[in-house]
Formats: C-alpha cells, structure tokens, sequence
C-alpha cells in the first residue's frame, strides 16, 4: 500500500495534460476537468479499457512510477508496472477501469480517473407513464440500464459525472403579445435514473428520453419514446379592462384600480390551456366566494356594476373528469358611494373654454335629470344625463346674465335618492351681435 503525501492541488484542465495519451483504443478517449476539490487533474471516459495502454512523456530522465486506487482514496494506492518505452516515455495497462491513477515524475504528481463506459453502459429499454402522475406531476419509468457514473477524488469522496441525457416533449407558454397559449418545445435535462419526475405539461405530447453525452461524442445516441400523454394539468391567464368615460365632471376614487364611478363597465378575459373544458366567471360579495351572486360559463365576461360596495371576481377552469382545476387570483371592484355637487356660478361667452358652462360634478348616479328655469319659470334647459351640462343658450342664442333656477331628481348607485334645487348665476358677459332671450 503506498502512503503518499498530498500536496497541495494546483488545477490543471484536461487540455492541459499534453503528458497524457492512450494507445490501443478505436474509439476517442473523452475527457473531463473535475472541480478543484477533487483533487484529480483529469477524468478520462475510456470506451473499453481492454488492452488500451496509458502512454506518459516524462519531463525529464528520471524513472517514472505509476499508483493505482479506487474508493477508498489515494492514499490506499498500490504499484502498478509501467514500461519504459523510450529515454523519457513510459505505458502501462489501464487493465481495470473506473479506478484512478497517480503518476510521479519526479517531484511532480499527475492524478487521474479512468472510467471503463462499458461497465456503465448506457441501455434504454422501454419508457412509461405512472398511473401515479397527477395534475402537477408527470411520473415516467424507464427500463434498461441507466445507473449514475461515480468517481471518486484523492481523498474517497465519491462525485458524480453527469450523463447529461434529454428528455424532449411539447408544453404550452403563455404569450402576453397573442393573449394566448402557444406551443413550445421543451428539452430538460434529466439525470441517470429509472424514474422521471417532471411538471406536467399542459398539452398532450409524448416524451423522447436520449443520450447519453458520452455516446454522443462516439457518434452515437440512443433513443426511447413515451406512449402519447393525454393532458390533465391545466392552468390560464386572465385580464380586466375597465371601459373608460370621458367624462371631466365625473368624480372617481383615485386610488381604486376598477370600479369608482358607477355604472362601471368591466371586460374580463381568460385564455386557457388544452385541458380546461369546465370554465366559469364568478362574482361575489364577499372574497371567500361563500355566495356566488353571478355565474358565467364562458372565456369572456361583460359586466356594468351598478351597486355600491365591494365585489370581487375569479376565474375557474377544470378538465373534463373535474380532477384537475384552476382558480385564476380574483379581481377587486369598488363602487364608490354616490354624490352631486352643484355649481352656483359660469360665464358662457366670456371666454370660450373657460366656465363657458354649467355641469354638476357626480359619482356613481344611475337616474339623472335636470331642469333649468328662468325667472319667470321659462324652462330654458333640460337634460337626462350627469355627464352633459348647459352652455347657457336657449334656442340656439345665448340668455341674459342673471338668475336662474335649477331642479335636479337623480337616483345614487347606494340608493340614495337626490331632490336638489338652487340658483344659478350667470355672471355678466359682453355682448356681441347676440339678442339674448328674455
């Protein structure tokens, strides 16, 4: 047994190992830098190691000696014959693989680990679907020999290397500019196991399982396909757009997102994944949807709320058995409580665009209709709309400055029933070619 004192580890990549080279083998040798805390230089994936030598060019004239260990680390290493072939060139049998190598030249040490591939073939037999796949999870058994590939550092630490297989299938992502689900092809790279735990895909695909890296860089790949997977999991996308009035004199609440004002219109929208045959709007009162005032079995939902309070609405989709569902985030809409505020002053002619006419500012009233008088009880104005106002004609032409009178009767969204009156003064403006109506 050769007790060997460790140095410490300066890190050299494979292609740094110009010293190293094989001889007798008919497939390349591949390689791979371990990570630092190895300890090993290189790793070196042999096809065979049968009759396949190690050829070593010494950096100077002196004996070189080679070490070979396994698991259990370097320091258990034993002797292992090399040849000396010229003044300064030196092979031995690798014999055995999936062991490592030490190889003093003099006061430098070379560590490696060879891997014999056959003895960690790669074989794929059949691939299947778990009946224990679920709405989250696709569960796929692969038969054959797909085992890990272990190597261990000069200190028994036992490190994986990796396959690098593929499993290639189809899922659906969700493309904001489309409003839509769109089919992706997806490659995953899965580790050397018999059992395959992905999420679910959304859409129904089959899963190809190939590999591995190693048989790749041989030239080589082997390839083994799922039955085809009928799409359980389901998932969408929703949006709310309120339907904006331009209305200057309408009161909003600042800070709500939808609602405000009623009546106000929202359009609520989903886009679905392959699964969703069951989908559903719901409104309610409250946020646990212990009450489902409104229900709507469609993708679209149009809805004026004309009700002061707080509503809330949600999306739910489901596949066909009911087994696998989804519940979209719910909406918040707040209808503000209703108002009117009178103005008691406007100047129409004085300066166009500026208090040129009379309108109430409001919040959420459902039933609106004013009147307006004159003096002598001349209705001069009458309209059946808050957002409209008067521009102080009568007739088509402009009426005297003075006193005027105003009767409103409107109805709030909270109930609220509104019976106001006042005065209207119409401040004194100049004149022009106008004959305003007495």
């Amino acid at each position: 047994m050769k007790k060997l004192l460790m140095l410490p580890f300066v890190g050299i990549s494979c292609a740094a190992m110009a010293q190293v080279s094989f001889i007798g083998n008919e497939d390349k040798i591949l390689e791979e830098t371990p990570p630092a805390s190895s300890g090993l230089n290189c790793v070196y994936i042999v096809r065979n190691t049968s009759g396949v030598r190690c050829r070593y060019s010494s950096s100077g004239s002196h004996p070189v000696k080679v070490y070979r260990f396994h698991k259990e680390g370097a320091s258990h290493a034993t002797p292992v014959p090399a040849t000396n072939t010229t003044d300064r060139e030196w092979t031995f049998e690798l014999g055995e693989g999936d062991c490592g190598y030490i190889i003093e030249d003099g006061t430098k040490s070379v560590f490696m680990w060879i891997v014999d591939y056959d003895a960690n073939r790669l074989e794929l037999g059949s691939m299947n679907i778990n009946a224990e796949s679920d709405c989250n999870t696709v569960i796929l058994d692969v038969a054959g020999h797909i085992s890990p590939i272990y190597y261990y550092s000069i200190n028994g630490q036992r490190m994986e290397l990796s396959r690098d297989m593929k499993l290639s299938y189809t899922n659906l992502v969700y493309d904001e500019a489309s409003f839509s689900f769109i089919e992706e092809n997806c490659d995953k790279a899965v580790s050397a196991a018999s059992s395959i735990r992905l999420a679910a895909p959304f859409c129904s695909t089959d899963f190809t399982l190939s590999g591995d890296r190693f048989l790749s860089g041989w030239g080589e790949k082997l390839t083994v396909s799922s039955p085809y997977y009928t799409a359980t999991a389901l998932t969408a996308e929703t949006s709310a757009t309120q339907v904006e009035r331009d209305n200057p004199n309408e009161m909003n609440s600042a800070d709500a997102n939808l609602g405000g004002s009623a009546p106000a219109e929202i359009d609520f929208e989903a886009c679905v994944t392959e699964a969703a045959v069951f989908q559903e709007w719901q409104l309610s009162a409250s946020p646990e949807f212990d009450i489902i005032e409104i229900r709507q079995n469609s993708l679209d939902f149009n809805y004026t709320f004309t009700d002061e309070g707080t509503f809330y609405v949600r999306f739910i989709a489901a596949n066909d058995a009911g087994g696998c569902e989804y519940t979209s985030p719910s909406y918040t809409v707040t209808i503000g409580e209703s108002d009117i505020k009178c103005p008691n002053a406007f100047s129409p002619g004085a300066s166009e665009g500026v208090n040129d006419e009379w309108k109430v500012s409001y919040k959420s009233i459902l039933d609106f209709e004013c009147h307006i008088f004159n003096r002598w009880g001349v209705e001069v104005a009458h309209f059946n709309n808050p957002s409209l106002g008067w521009d102080g004609t009568h007739n088509g032409k402009l009426v005297p400055a003075g006193v005027y009178f105003y009767v409103i009767k409107a109805v709030g969204a909270d109930g609220k029933k509104y019976n106001l009156k006042g005065d209207i003064n119409i401040i004194k403006y100049k004149q022009s070619n106008n004959n305003p109506t007495e």
